[in-house]
């Protein structure tokens, strides 16, 4: 039987190199093809016009440059673009990044199932721009296990994790569909810090010289708040940002909106969140979406700054997008407004995000979601 292809954003230049001289090509070959794929945005080995004939025949028969199919792409008035990818042979990219995970669902609850095993997995990227800045927003997982209960990404629950390569595949093809990508975050699909191994190893490639040579500082993965794994992240030493998404400021109502709030108080997500400053010297950015008379109030803002207060952070206030079938609204801009104030008066950094393609459903998992309720 023939050698399985192997696929080509899974491998650092080192990894290439050696698996190169095991197909008898010169190990220099590994930095000329990565020259292609990563300068140049070339991923047909025919196309690679410095190899000679028999390398390039050889690398379309054994290596696959790219995994993911674009099913639907949307661009918004705004410039917002919004790719829909599906991935065939889901479950070997799941269990190429599935070990990290587990120490997250020993203490977690995992909410839901894969809802139907004949469908491929379908994973959502955006690219964000403002000005001279082209924000990637990316995936780490198939689904999400937190359902938290206004999200469109936790509906079907989690399906699985993702590859590093095929993280760092959803930067490839922004780059190709929007323009060059200056900034990343992963606050698409998933939980990143549950698939952990994953998305660091994704996090270096994107920083590395060789491929997307990406500012740590320009890379933010953000958390709904496991602090084993912020501490781990923390530890690795890494200067990118943390974002927790808090969405409450305080436990009996964030408990209402995130299920996994119930093993992981506020209390704790702060002192990871102080760790993470004392290791890396980074603030961290409290994530807080504004849903319409559920957290919105002037009561919830100063209860915020409290929270904000104790550690290095500022907070990033979103408004909610809707997502059908969700008994959640959208808050009024004067209520968004009004809570801004009482956080600034308080002291604490606090910005409103802008709204980006709410005419694409632009919020996550909401293009996935939409998509197979049309089927």
């Amino acid at each position: 039987m023939p050698e399985p292809a192997t696929c080509f954003f899974d491998h650092d230049p080192a990894e290439l190199a050696t698996l190169f001289g095991g197909w008898g090509l010169p190990r220099y070959r590994a930095e000329q093809v990565r020259g292609w794929v990563y300068d140049k945005g070339v991923t047909d080995p025919h196309a690679m016009s410095n190899l000679p004939h028999r390398d390039r025949e050889l690398l379309a028969e054994r290596m696959r440059f790219t995994v993911g199919q674009i099913v639907r792409e949307q661009q918004a008035s705004d410039g917002t673009r919004k790719l829909l990818l599906a991935w065939p042979e889901a479950a070997a990219a799941g269990n190429a990044a599935g070990d990290a995970s587990q120490d997250a669902r020993t203490t977690l609850p995992v909410l839901g199932e894969r809802d139907d095993d004949d469908l491929p997995w379908h994973t959502e990227c955006v690219m964000i721009p403002a000005g001279d800045r082209r924000t990637a927003c990316i995936s780490s997982q198939v689904g999400c296990p937190v359902g938290c209960k206004f999200c469109a990404s936790g509906l079907g629950g989690l399906e699985g994790n993702l590859s590093a390569g095929r993280i760092v595949e959803q930067v490839w093809w922004l780059n190709q569909h929007g323009g060059r990508i200056t900034n990343v975050v992963f606050m698409g699909m998933g939980e990143p810090l549950a698939n952990f191994a994953a998305v660091t190893r994704a996090v270096r490639t994107l920083a590395a010289d060789w491929a997307f040579n990406l500012s740590a500082r320009r890379i933010t993965v953000s958390t709904v708040g496991l602090p084993a794994q912020i501490r781990r992240l923390a530890d690795l030493e890494l200067p990118i940002t943390l974002a927790v998404s808090l969405h409450a400021p305080n436990d009996e109502l964030r408990r209402t909106l995130i299920p996994w709030a119930d093993r992981v108080s506020v209390d704790q997500l702060i002192d990871a969140g102080r760790y993470y400053f004392h290791r890396t010297g980074r603030e961290v950015t409290l994530e807080y979406i504004l849903l319409g008379g559920v957290n919105d109030q002037a009561q919830h803002a100063r209860e915020l700054a409290r929270v904000a207060r104790r550690l290095r952070s500022n907070i990033n206030l979103i408004r909610y997008n809707e997502v059908a079938g969700l008994p959640f609204n959208r808050p009024r801009g004067d209520d968004v407004r009004a809570f801004q104030r009482v956080l600034r008066e308080a002291g604490v950094n606090a910005h409103i995000r802008a709204s980006r393609g709410r005419d694409i459903a632009a919020a996550c998992g909401q293009l996935r979601h939409e998509t197979r309720a049309a089927r």
